[in-house]
């Protein structure tokens, strides 16, 4: 896009490029999303960035009808392959917050100056800066849906010290973090939600998404896989609430996200969720991950447009606009399942799972680590899966480099092609695989993981009619 046709997608307050792109005011000192409800400022007195972090460092503030530092993630981030898309995948992951440019560098295979050369040059702002606008936006979330003492909420949001918290608090949102807290909605329901969230009562959370999404589908493939003990699925179709255990960085966690139909009332554009972690220093990174296993950054307008124009396709993406290709929570967890399949992992979890110190309902267990895997069942296909990931043959991580992570895995002993693009899919999110033997035209790249999502949840419902 150009900056006229970003211009023009501003004047129509179009939602669909919330997160693709920010402007900001220079009048106003305001950054916004395209979308912002508030009158639609002069051209010449307009300005375009890649990222939120871009417009903060050029010294604009975020705007507090809009919200843009709310706005899902931009769908390239899942597409690229490069160093950039990787670079923003493990910023979003919390890489930076918890090993400095230097360890985001490491895990390039880059030095931290070309890194953020790289990410300046494209973007307008380094790891540094993207990490901070990333940090500010976990604040705001804590300051105005929970009760928890200012100072724990700048830990937890990943800030070296109180002052630095302060003063970004400022710069980004033009207030104090007082001031933002009390600039909350104040109804009855968002205090009794404030009310309630402690680490214990867990944090809830609002995951955006842009255009229709497809919730049922997503539930439904959830339910066919879970794993008990650490997952499950309860309610009836239409109001599931799909809960599972975490292994994070800092401790572990659990949450519950919601299906929700939308109504009239609530027209969608997000998925509720509740988080309970043990560490609050998790939340960005539990955040982020959920987004990836939801497929939450996805842009439906352009894969629906693509696939719509098969004559195959047409009618299934008219069936279910805004099909989504769900991911991975844990990529080690999905790649150990996809190899020894549902009853097993009910076993591994139930022999070597990490027991939760406070069982939740039937969630008892975190999925046993790689290490452990390794050491307790060194043999077959598993063994060699395990050892790999363990010691860092093999990376499947955010920023993991898709085409290595692929020869490393057919590297493996007893691995077949079938199961490797399935890992390729959903552990390393790829939008564009084709299995193995399955008819997959190029007439539908760069979307090939969606189209096939769309004929196996077709073929999902023919059987389910008698």
């Amino acid at each position: 896009m150009d900056d006229e046709t970003r211009y023009e997608a501003v004047r129509s307050r179009d939602a669909r490029f919330d997160g693709e792109f920010f402007f900001a005011v220079e009048t106003t000192g305001i950054y916004c999303r395209p979308s912002c409800p508030a009158v639609t400022p002069k051209r010449r007195n307009v300005r375009f960035y890649a990222t939120a972090a871009a417009a903060q460092g050029e010294g604009f503030r975020a705007c507090r009808r809009c919200r843009p530092d709310a706005v899902p993630g931009s769908a390239e981030w899942n597409v690229r392959a490069d160093v950039v898309g990787r670079a923003m995948r493990m910023i979003g992951d919390g890489v930076v917050d918890r090993e400095g440019v230097a360890g985001l560098a490491v895990r390039l295979g880059y030095s931290a100056r070309q890194v953020q050369r790289q990410l300046t040059a494209e973007l307008g702002a380094g790891p540094v800066a993207l990490a901070r606008a990333q940090r500010a936006h976990t604040a705001r979330v804590l300051l105005q849906t929970t009760e928890l003492p200012i100072t724990e909420i700048a830990f937890a949001a990943g800030f070296a010290s109180v002052r630095q918290f302060n003063d970004t608090i400022r710069t980004v949102y033009a207030s104090t973090p007082s001031e933002l807290r009390a600039a909350a909605p104040r109804g009855r329901g968002a205090a009794s939600r404030r009310a309630a969230a402690t680490p214990s009562a867990g944090i809830p959370l609002r995951l955006a998404h842009r255009g229709p999404y497809q919730a049922a589908a997503v539930f439904d493939l959830l339910a066919a896989e879970t794993v008990p003990g650490v997952e499950e699925v309860a309610g009836a179709p239409g109001d599931r609430t799909y809960r599972r255990t975490l292994r994070l960085p800092y401790g572990t966690g659990i949450v519950a996200v919601s299906e929700s139909r939308p109504t009239k009332s609530r027209p969608g554009g997000w998925l509720d969720a509740r988080l309970h972690l043990t560490d609050l220093r998790d939340l960005t990174t539990a955040v982020q991950r959920l987004r990836r296993l939801f497929d939450l950054d996805a842009d439906p307008y352009a894969v629906d447009e693509r696939l719509a124009a098969d004559p195959l396709l047409a009618p299934l993406v008219a069936a279910r606009p805004g099909l989504r290709s769900p991911g991975a929570a844990d990529p080690e967890e999905l790649a150990v399942r996809a190899v020894v399949g549902r009853d097993e992992a009910e076993r591994l979890v139930r022999a070597y799972g990490k027991a939760l110190d406070a069982p939740c309902g039937t969630l008892t267990h975190v999925f046993p680590e790689p290490a452990a895997l390794a050491g307790a069942e060194p043999d077959g296909t598993l063994g060699a899966l395990a050892a790999a990931l363990a010691d860092g043959r093999l990376r499947l991580d955010a920023g993991a480099d898709r085409d290595d992570a692929y020869q490393a895995l057919f590297a493996l002993p007893g691995m077949d092609p079938r199961t490797v693009a399935a890992i390729r899919v959903r552990a390393l999110g790829d939008p564009d695989v084709a299995p193995p033997g399955e008819p997959v035209p190029d007439t539908w790249r760069p979307w090939r993981s969606y189209a096939l999502r769309h004929l196996q949840a077709a073929q999902a419902v023919s059987r389910q009619v008698p």
